[in-house]
């Protein structure tokens, strides 16, 4: 496809936390060719996203998932002005139908990029894992809901909404990556389970971004 940037280069990459392996260099190629579609359903090829400039790409495991409604909710709280300082965009995938993108973003206040690989085709190229892993004790700080009440407002949502569905595979789990400009992955997650997420400020600080206060505490500020 004319267009797309040249093979990725590899370069500080994070160790990933959740433990999966690093996408080789074919497998990176291969994830830069594939479709992703907006809210109005314009399809754009992966790469598009990070071709010009720095991009925070996170991963969702499905919209109607209590635990990435609530880090997105977290995400909404990121001012684009932080974004726009540092030069780098804020993107969220995921892997329902696109027609779920305006609902959710409505449901969580947010306002930066949103996309959806409805077929899951770079999920399954970069090695994001289905299921949940074994014996691993994470806790997001991000999510506030305990597991019985967070997946009884996710039932719900899927009972209430325009169409009974689960808004994407339910054992599909995401990731987060820091891609650009041009052809360098800096820093790649593979999310183990539901709440193995990266806290937002270690992407952002990753990314050259001002972190963000996600306290209702008043902050110091030196002078």
């Amino acid at each position: 496809m004319a267009g797309l940037p040249a093979p990725l280069v590899t370069r500080q990459v994070g160790i990933t936390r959740g433990g999966g392996q690093r996408p080789e260099p074919a497998e990176l190629r291969a994830a830069a060719r594939c479709p992703v579609v907006d809210a109005d359903g314009r399809s754009v090829p992966f790469a598009a996203l990070y071709g010009e400039r720095k991009a925070i790409v996170v991963f969702v495991r499905n919209f109607l998932c209590y635990t990435c409604k609530e880090y997105v909710e977290d995400l909404a709280k990121v001012p684009k002005a932080f974004l726009q300082e540092a030069n780098v965009r804020l993107i969220v995938i995921g892997q329902s139908s696109y027609h779920h993108i305006k609902t959710f973003c409505s449901l969580t206040g947010y306002t930066h990029e949103m996309y959806v690989d409805p077929q899951r085709e770079i999920y399954k190229t970069l090695g994001m894992k289905r299921g949940e892993g074994n014996n691993v004790s994470v806790q997001s700080p991000h999510v506030k809901s305990n597991v019985l009440l967070g997946s009884i407002k996710s039932v719900w949502r899927a009972m209430t909404g325009p169409a009974f569905d689960f808004q994407g595979d339910p054992a599909q789990q995401g990731g987060t990556l820091i891609l650009g400009p041009g052809n360098e992955v800096h820093f790649l997650h593979l999310d183990k389970n539901r709440l193995d997420h990266v806290p937002i400020n270690t992407v952002l600080q990753l990314a050259g971004v001002k972190p963000v206060n996600f306290t209702n505490k008043p902050q110091i500020i030196d002078i």
